[in-house]
């Protein structure tokens, strides 16, 4: 019986398994009346969408944080947020070997899946830097965001709405307490630099990745050294990070931005550009976008941050590797090649894959949603997007879904935090292999 366990529960359904655990949990806690500002039960389809999108740290909610959820609701918001930005197999982890001073080979494999490690070897090294690392970033942004709170309003409010964002802002989760000043998100503090320099520094550590980290730790400035996958990272964040900045200073001069003087309109271009790689918080309103400034951001959601982060989406790497791949297949070349390093063929064609499911639930979604909301296309897929990265923006619909909507946006939300390929691989039944080959067949494309 054990072994049957065992076998059909393979490392990704574990780690699926598990959030799925921490998410009715959280739903549970969140149905208390405790939890709730006014002492009455939440009911549980709203209390199990906020689980879900505080534990796979996207940011999208039927209430207003402040509004609604009491002190007790938000630090279990909170707690899920950390949970889900670090992974829950990676603090599992960390207990086990200050439990036991060390973990066994099944651990280790775990820890390796959860937090996107391509080799077994330091994986105690890389856990010590995934939480010190996450200890360090959170309390400088803990401090710097102390600043300026703790002088707009009481000192241990201050202090608690520091700590709250920060952890937010890192684990690109994008809950916020704003609603108790009427305002949305961080639209209040849209030419603050202070504020929106910092969110941006929590937003990209978070998003680039543990491996990074751990590479950039080891190697310093030497950049001859850097693994591969941290130059791809690092390159194609870079080029997303301002190349959107600037692509939005030109379309929303005349839209969101139209009423700031340059340098607000400098730094929500910047900040627009960060935050839509999975972080969720907004400093202008995104219906107010123009049609173009939608669509780059739909496609900044769509890619999100990097692989082994607390971000979202298809992932940096996934994007570089289609893009270039395609690239070079549209100039009949198979050898694809990256910083002088020959991609293996297993890369190129997961990178394919997760591309294709996403898109197709992209699409599917948003057509059922489109049925039963009276909602238009622009609004839908943006909020179809936010949800499978894992990202919390939205045009102002996600309060006013219907429950068949809510369960898809839930759907999309836990997909999105495990994987588009590792769902399909949750899900998929393990099939012998079938020695026989078929014959080649020829057909047209294009």
């Amino acid at each position: 019986m054990f072994n049957i366990i065992k076998k059909n529960f393979t490392y990704t359904r574990i780690i699926a398994l598990s959030f799925a655990v921490i998410i009715l949990i959280g739903s549970l806690l969140l149905t208390l009346p405790v939890a709730s500002r006014d002492g009455k039960s939440t009911p549980f389809l709203d209390s199990l969408f906020t689980a879900v999108s505080s534990t796979c740290v996207t940011g999208l909610s039927v209430y207003d944080t402040y509004s609604h959820w009491s002190l007790f609701g938000q630090i279990v918001i909170l707690c899920m947020i950390q949970i889900g930005g670090l992974g829950f197999m990676t603090i599992i982890a960390m207990l086990s070997l200050i439990m036991k001073g060390g973990m066994s080979l099944h651990e280790r494999r775990l820890l390796m899946q959860s937090a996107g490690s391509i080799e077994m070897n330091g994986i105690n090294k890389l856990l010590k830097i995934i939480f010190t690392g996450t200890f360090i970033f959170e309390f400088s942004g803990a401090v710097l965001l102390s600043i300026r709170f703790c002088g707009d309003m009481e000192l241990g409010k201050g202090i608690w709405y520091a700590v709250f964002h920060s952890i937010s802002a890192f684990c690109n989760a994008g809950f916020d307490l704003m609603g108790q000043f009427g305002e949305t998100s961080f639209s209040a503090y849209s030419d603050d630099w202070l504020v929106n320099l910092t969110l941006i520094f929590l937003i990209t550590m978070g998003g680039l990745g543990f491996l990074v980290w751990n590479d950039l730790l080891q190697n310093k400035f030497n950049i001859k050294n850097y693994s591969l996958h941290t130059k791809v990272v690092l390159v194609t964040s870079a080029v997303l990070l301002f190349g959107g900045a600037v692509i939005f200073f030109f379309t929303e001069k005349n839209h969101a931005f139209s009423d700031m003087d340059m340098p607000q309109r400098i730094l929500c271009s910047l900040f627009q550009s960060c935050t839509t790689r999975t972080a969720g918080f907004l400093t202008v309103d995104q219906s107010e976008l123009s049609n173009s400034g939608s669509i780059l951001s739909v496609i900044l959601m769509f890619v999100g941050g990097s692989s082994g982060s607390t971000a979202g989406g298809i992932k940096t790497t996934t994007f570089a590797v289609f893009l270039i791949s395609n690239f070079c297949f549209a100039r009949n070349n198979d050898n694809i090649v990256v910083f002088k390093k020959r991609l293996d063929t297993s890369s190129v064609k997961q990178a394919g894959s997760i591309v294709c499911v996403y898109l197709s639930a992209v699409l599917l979604s948003a057509f059922v949603i489109c049925m039963a909301e009276p909602f238009g296309i622009r609004e839908i897929f943006y909020e179809v997007v936010s949800a499978i990265a894992t990202v919390g923006l939205s045009m102002n619909m996600t309060s006013s879904l219907g429950s068949l909507s809510k369960i898809i946006i839930i759907l999309l939300m836990y997909t999105g935090r495990i994987g588009g390929v590792s769902m399909v691989m949750v899900l998929a039944e393990k099939k012998e292999r079938s020695m026989l080959e078929r014959p080649v067949g020829k057909i047209l494309i294009g």
